[in-house]
């Protein structure tokens, strides 16, 4: 039998979440002795020094705290999940799911994913995250969120993944444009242009490592975070831009026309995937979520 219980596990994780004894104190409702006591045993259990605690400076967790960290999430997650279903086993599927996802993913991954599951589990509280992929995979590796939607670029050894489908970046021109009616366009035939970047990772650090493999520095006119923003701008003609996720419309927010091109010769596709923590055994509700996602992109390409 274990020798440490899970109420020591909470105060770890909070600790290494909080950063300071004190915040985590407070952040559970006990006192600073109680948590640093609870740290102390698992210390003691395990025969291992699983942080480093400098005044002023908060506290720091050793590899083998690291480590003891990510398998002490999956216990708490577990514990928890466990607590919601035990009582209605076999019943409706209840309790509380929160899911990420890449902000420019957001309007279509997102939408559908979480409108197909409120219909299938209205029991279950789902909300969401949106935002950088940084942000989204910061949440997800402290715990804030159960899963997340990303483009499967440049993400943090230790997860695991469910690919939905390939994307292909494209060229984003106004209507006017004097290149609109051809059907395809090689980047250098924009060389000269100027360019409006959606200014946030990773589309930032895909568009320009296709201009570097082309051997092509882009004319950079304006940098913006917002995915909108970038096609209101091209749709006015100050500029094109290079995008991965297409909407149905093909106007920009304000009604002004906009054309899609692909990129000759042809770019390399993105796979967007559902992504979760190897060492977090996921709960019912999210396991739900990845079944569900599992269904809806069993062709690759995305549906409405």
């Amino acid at each position: 039998m274990p020798r440490y219980t899970l109420r020591q596990l909470e105060c770890f994780v909070s600790v290494a979440e909080h950063g300071s004894i004190t915040a985590a104190a407070n952040a559970l409702h006990l006192s600073a002795s109680a948590v640093a006591g609870a740290v102390n045993e698992l210390e003691r259990v395990f025969g291992a020094q699983l942080t480093v605690r400098r005044k002023a400076h908060g506290v720091a967790m050793t590899p083998s705290g690291s480590y003891v960290l990510d398998r002490a999430r999956g216990i708490l997650h577990a514990a928890e999940d466990l607590s919601l279903h035990a009582a209605d086993a076999g019943g409706e599927l209840r309790g509380t799911l929160m899911l990420g996802c890449y902000l420019t993913l957001a309007p279509t991954v997102l939408a559908r994913l979480i409108d197909e599951y409120s219909r299938r589990y209205p029991l279950v509280e789902l909300d969401f995250f949106d935002g950088s992929q940084h942000d989204v995979q910061e949440r997800l590796l402290t715990g804030r969120i159960d899963l997340a939607v990303a483009y499967d670029m440049s993400l943090p050894a230790g997860l695991e993944r469910l690919p939905l489908y390939d994307a292909t970046p494209s060229l984003v021109l106004d209507a006017a444009h004097p290149l609109a009616s051809r059907e395809s366009i090689a980047l250098a035939e924009l060389g000269d242009e100027p360019m409006i970047l959606l200014d946030v990772n990773p589309s930032r650090e895909n568009t320009m490592m296709m201009f570097s493999t082309a051997g092509i520095s882009p004319r950079i006119r304006f940098r913006t975070t917002d995915y909108e923003v970038t096609r209101s701008l091209v749709a006015r003609g100050m500029g094109y831009a290079v995008l991965v996720q297409q909407p149905a419309s093909s106007q920009s927010y304000e009604g002004r026309e906009l054309v899609v091109r692909p990129i000759s010769p042809a770019i390399r596709r993105i796979n967007v995937s559902l992504v979760w923590p190897a060492p977090v055994q996921p709960s019912r509700c999210a396991r739900a979520m990845v079944d569900l996602a599992r269904e809806l992109y069993a062709e690759g390409a995305p549906a409405s």
